[in-house]
């Protein structure tokens, strides 16, 4: 990840881009939990990026939710080379970051 953050100029800006291609979307709370960054940083990538136009977002009840603007040939190009980024990642630091649980548990379903 390290060359991603020379890449894009930030720590923050590098993390924003991995788990929206990582997980196809995702909102400022779920990234800044994940990474442990704060909040108001990985809001301002977000708007930066969706400004710019590499990111659209949409409202799910409450929460702003983001993904890679598929109308835009550098953003797709740039999801399908954090992909790849995402496939040569060390397995521990991919398992960290990028396999948590995506979909909510039914009720009264017992932990395994």
């Amino acid at each position: 990840m390290d060359q991603l953050q020379i890449l894009f100029g930030s720590k923050t800006a590098a993390e924003v881009l991995l788990f929206v291609a990582a997980y196809d979307s995702g909102h400022a709370a779920r990234i800044a939990k994940t990474f442990g960054s704060p909040l108001s940083g990985i809001q301002r990538q977000l708007l930066k990026f969706e400004t710019n136009g590499i990111l659209v977002s949409r409202l799910i009840g409450k929460t702003r939710v983001f993904e890679f603007n598929p109308r835009n040939v550098t953003a797709r190009n740039l999801k399908q080379f954090l992909l790849q980024e995402l496939d040569i990642m060390p397995h521990d630091r991919y398992q960290n970051y990028f396999c948590q649980r995506q979909r909510p548990r039914r009720t009264g379903k017992a932990l395994a």
